[in-house]
């Protein structure tokens, strides 16, 4: 995706300097992707998963995001997520490893820490280029809901992002992948037809459709405005599979 915005030397100072519009009674949020729901599990009572959410950092729309493929916004809360009673985040306080074992910033267990603001001090910086961190549940799971975050301190645009689940640490068995939106394959993962979208408090929500899975991993590549890669949180709403 970066190859389709980099045309010469002087490209990060041209994606620098985004600026919102001020709304005062409208806060920016990107659109819940598509089909973004739990199936119906076998009769089973379908609630709302509790996703809680930090406070909204920046507000209005965003301008002069010369990005390709991006979603329009929306200015309403994203509609409740329901799954089967039970599902929590399962990922909470898990192990997590990265493509970097050392990262520029921070610690990668920050990402299951429960702290999903956009402060400085909550992120993990990877270097640039594709990167990846992975979250081990300890034991398969019914994953019906992914949701992370990555630097929402400010409206950026994360390019080729990729979230997949296996069944080994190594993603070689029944690697499933959940969402992709790295179009022209720059990250070699195969092209995906998710499209690509402003970050923002709500964090990115991706339907697992209650999948098996044991392993849960999230690709970046770069973002607009540098091509450092930034996580703050991940949660994976499910329950132990039975």
């Amino acid at each position: 995706m970066r190859r389709l915005l980099q045309e010469g030397a002087g490209v990060v100072a041209r994606r620098a300097g985004l600026a919102c519009a001020a709304a005062a009674s409208a806060v920016f949020a990107i659109p819940a992707m598509a089909a973004a729901q739990a199936p119906p599990a076998g009769g089973q009572k379908l609630v709302p998963i509790p996703i809680v959410l930090p406070q909204p950092v920046f507000e209005g729309t965003p301008r002069n995001l010369r990005v390709p493929n991006l979603e329009k916004p929306r200015y309403k809360a994203r509609e409740p997520f329901l799954a089967p009673e039970g599902v929590r985040n399962v990922a909470r306080r898990k192990p997590v490893v990265g493509s970097e074992t050392t990262p520029v910033i921070g610690e990668l267990s920050m990402l299951t820490d429960g702290d999903r603001s956009g402060e400085e001090g909550s992120y993990v910086e990877l270097g640039p280029g594709r990167q990846h961190v992975t979250v081990d549940l300890g034991a398969p799971h019914e994953v019906y809901a992914v949701v992370f975050w990555h630097f929402h301190n400010s409206p950026r645009v994360y390019f080729d992002v990729v979230v997949q689940i296996a069944d080994d640490p190594g993603f070689t068995k029944n690697v499933r992948t959940l969402m992709n939106n790295d179009h022209d394959n720059t990250s070699r993962l195969g092209a995906g037809q998710d499209m690509n979208y402003i970050e923002t408090s709500e964090g990115r929500l991706v339907d697992g459709k209650g999948a098996i899975a044991r392993y849960v991993r999230f690709y970046s590549n770069g973002n607009n405005a540098n091509e450092l890669n930034h996580y703050v949180e991940v949660e994976v709403f499910g329950r132990p599979s039975r």
